[in-house]
């Protein structure tokens, strides 16, 4: 079974390596992870990327990884002379993106997106990196860098919509045209947002032309009702269905058994861009266990009420984000507790004075008001008072989010709050609700969201990209 610990992080694997470096060779990848995994380590670093420049005002769909590179400062330059693009060194310290302007909008973003992703290995100046042929375990590389590029192609905070729509390949191809992504993008995405029991995969064929087809599997993604340990690398020969898949584009459905360990599966695939240099076409698609029933699973309800009166029976955790400038509450949903609990705000005061640096952006504080009720403060904001740029510090709230589910899961309590993060601190509740459902919905905790009766709802507006708006 899955340990449903790991649920709230953002691995892209149904089963966490116990010995990592034992499957992970190449030497880019493990400079990057050492001892860890290494598609925790890039999921991470992509998506601490992206919060950034959310919050410095990028936004889509369709999300540009150009303006993302501008944000990031590397320059990006159009050539037709190469194949799709490339990463090269560009003056003293730094890099630039080359890529062929002649290509499909969505091939040129995701390469793009792909080459933004060698920027995340340490050793990405030593060396030319473009999409041509691989060579030994350069996949592991590429593999890497198109989950990473999937990230920002298809960011947090985005597809909502995906949720309810059904996880079959016919539907899957249609949704990619629609977004105008690729096709590994928006599987990595909807897998994530998707209450079916299900598990997306990637393929890639090790067989030589001539021999039996025989597949390696690069990762399987679970959703969070899925509960069936694929692991990552295991090979598996004579599937129908990934054989079928010999060139892009090629679907294929089929019921099968890849080993003996697995029950029967539902195995529904594409084919997709090979890795560079490979003959056969990867495959990704998705995989359902026959006839199981999908359990109970946790949700978030957004209701009109009060926060500070949290609904419901048993322990209760009341979660809120404070600002890392002052300890004082004088404003918003703090107010209010302050005012209610005045003994919450004087504790929160005692601990910041304990040592000034608990004031930290990610840091949280957690304060008893009774057997039954904490209430949870997350330090997310950066600063207060009137800014040209949102405050909320998305990454430290994702941080918070996942200790907040600790103490909800050790206490048996459910989680209550205000649309945190998008009054004062003016984020989206896009993003936000995001970072709620994967650090404490995936992970088992009911979340409840109260919004006045009286006041409409922030609405989810996302400034231009200006990395240079200095803060109020």
């Amino acid at each position: 079974m899955v340990d449903e610990q790991n649920h709230g992080k953002t691995e892209l694997h149904g089963q966490r390596d116990s010995h990592p470096s034992s499957y992970w060779t190449n030497r880019s990848v493990v400079r990057l992870a050492r001892e860890t995994d290494p598609i925790d380590v890039v999921v991470r670093a992509a998506r601490d990327i992206v919060l950034d420049a959310m919050e410095a005002g990028w936004s889509g769909p369709p999300f540009d990884p150009v303006q993302l590179a501008d944000h990031l400062k590397i320059p990006v330059m159009p050539r037709d002379d190469i194949a799709d693009a490339r990463l090269v060194p560009f003056g003293s310290a730094g890099v630039c993106i080359e890529f062929n302007a002649n290509r499909p909008p969505a091939r040129t973003r995701f390469s793009v997106a792909h080459e933004l992703a060698h920027t995340l290995f340490p050793d990405h100046r030593e060396t030319v990196r473009k999409r041509g042929r691989s060579q030994g375990d350069d996949w592991q590389l590429e593999l890497l860098c198109n989950i990473a590029a999937s990230e920002f192609l298809m960011p947090v905070g985005t597809g909502k919509e995906l949720e309810n729509e059904p996880v079959d390949i016919d539907n899957l191809v249609r949704l990619r045209k629609r977004f105008d992504v690729s096709t590994e993008a928006l599987f990595l995405r909807i897998v994530k947002l998707t209450r079916e029991p299900c598990a997306v995969f990637a393929a890639a064929r090790i067989s030589a032309p001539g021999e039996s087809p025989a597949f390696r599997l690069d990762y399987v993604v679970s959703s969070r009702s899925w509960h069936l340990s694929i692991p990552r690398g295991l090979k598996v020969s004579g599937s129908d269905a990934l054989s079928d898949c010999t060139a892009v584009g090629f679907t294929s459905r089929k019921t099968e058994k890849w080993s003996p360990h697995l029950p029967e599966m539902v195995v529904e695939c594409v084919g997709i861009s090979a890795y560079p240099g490979d003959l056969f076409p990867r495959a990704v698609g998705v995989l359902r266990v026959a006839d199981e029933l999908q359990g109970p699973m946790a949700k978030l309800t957004e209701v009109r009420g009060d926060a500070t009166a949290p609904r419901g029976q048993g322990d209760k955790v009341i979660a809120h984000v404070v600002n890392d400038r002052t300890p004082n509450w004088g404003a918003g949903f703090a107010l209010a507790l302050k005012r209610k609990w005045p003994s919450v705000q004087e504790e929160f005061i005692r601990w910041t004075r304990e040592q000034r640096t608990n004031l930290t952006l990610g840091n949280t504080h957690v304060t008893r008001v009774s057997d039954e009720l904490y209430v949870f403060q997350m330090v997310a904001q950066h600063g207060y008072g009137p800014s040209p740029r949102p405050r909320i510090r998305y990454a430290a709230l994702a941080k918070c989010l996942s200790q907040c589910a600790d103490l909800a899961l050790k206490q048996e309590a459910t989680v209550h709050m205000p649309r945190i993060g998008t009054g004062h601190a003016q984020g989206q509740w896009s993003i936000i609700r995001e970072l709620i459902d994967e650090g404490l919905v995936s992970r088992g905790v009911e979340v409840m969201v109260y919004s006045p009766p009286e006041v409409e709802p922030p609405r989810d507006v996302q400034q231009v990209l200006n990395p240079q708006a200095a803060e109020g």
